[in-house]
C-alpha cells in the first residue's frame, strides 16, 4: 500500500467518526426533545415547548404536588393528571401499583405513556370517553393559558372527571375567576418552575389540603 493509500485510509477514517459524532449528537438532541429514555434508563422529560405553553414544575414541586394527590386518592385511588405532565410524571413514580393515574394532555410526545395518556384539548372540553366520568378520586389541572376562556373550558372537563376533589396550579391573577368557576381557595404552599416564570403562580384546592397547607410535608405514602 502506498503512502497516499495511508492517507485516504486516515482521511477516510477520520470522516467517518465525524459522522458518527453527528449521528450521536443528533440521537441526543431528539431524546431531549421527546423525552425518550436516556442511556442509564432514566425516564426523561422532553424540553418545553414554549409554543404550547409549556413550563414544567421543579423537582421539589412535582414531589409535593404528587404526595398531596396521593395522600387524597389513596392506594386504591384513581388520579387524573390535566395538562400537568410534571406532575403526572412524578406521581407514576411514587404510586403503589394499585393507584391509576392518567394524563390528559395536548402534546402528543406523552403518548409514550401508554395506556395512561389520553389525548385531550382544551377546545373540546367534553370529547372524553363515558367511562372518565365522575371516575376520579383527585383531579389535578394546570390550564395552559392565564385565560378566563381556557379555564372556564377546562373547569368543564373538571366537573366531567372529578367525584369532588380538584387541585388547580395557575397564576396569582385567576384567584377570583378560579374560585367562581370552581369554588377553590388558594394554598400556602407556592409551586415553581425549572426555568423562572414572570407570572407569580399559586396552588388552589377546594378542600383542606392534607399537605400543601402546611410547613412540613408527610413522607409516608
Amino acid at each position: 500500500m502506498s503512502d497516499s493509500d495511508d492517507d485516504d485510509t486516515s482521511q477516510l477514517s477520520a470522516h467517518a467518526l465525524a459522522a458518527l459524532r453527528e449521528f450521536y449528537s443528533e440521537q441526543v438532541a431528539e431524546q431531549e426533545r421527546n423525552g425518550t429514555e436516556s442511556k442509564d434508563g432514566c425516564d426523561k422529560m422532553p424540553q418545553e415547548d414554549w409554543q404550547l405553553s409549556q413550563f414544567w414544575y421543579d423537582e421539589e414541586t412535582a414531589t409535593r404536588l404528587a404526595r398531596e394527590a396521593l395522600e387524597v386518592a389513596g392506594k386504591h385511588g384513581r388520579i387524573a393528571c390535566l395538562s400537568a405532565p410534571t406532575a403526572y410524571k412524578r406521581i407514576k413514580e411514587l404510586k403503589p401499583a394499585t393507584c391509576r393515574t392518567v394524563l390528559l394532555e395536548y402534546d402528543k410526545r406523552f403518548q409514550k405513556y401508554e395506556g395512561d395518556f389520553i389525548y385531550y384539548d382544551y377546545n373540546k372540553p367534553l370529547d372524553l370517553a363515558e367511562d372518565l366520568n365522575k371516575a376520579f378520586d383527585m383531579v389535578l389541572i394546570d390550564p395552559p393559558h392565564l385565560s378566563e376562556e381556557c379555564l372556564s373550558k377546562t373547569t368543564q372537563t373538571v366537573k366531567y372527571l372529578a367525584k369532588e376533589k380538584i387541585l388547580l396550579c395557575t397564576g396569582a391573577v385567576m384567584e377570583d375567576i378560579a374560585a367562581e368557576l370552581l369554588d377553590v381557595k388558594i394554598c400556602k404552599f407556592v409551586p415553581q418552575h425549572s426555568n423562572k416564570l414572570g407570572n407569580e403562580f399559586r396552588c388552589y384546592a377546594n378542600y383542606k389540603t392534607l399537605t400543601l397547607d402546611n410547613t412540613e410535608v408527610n413522607n409516608e405514602l
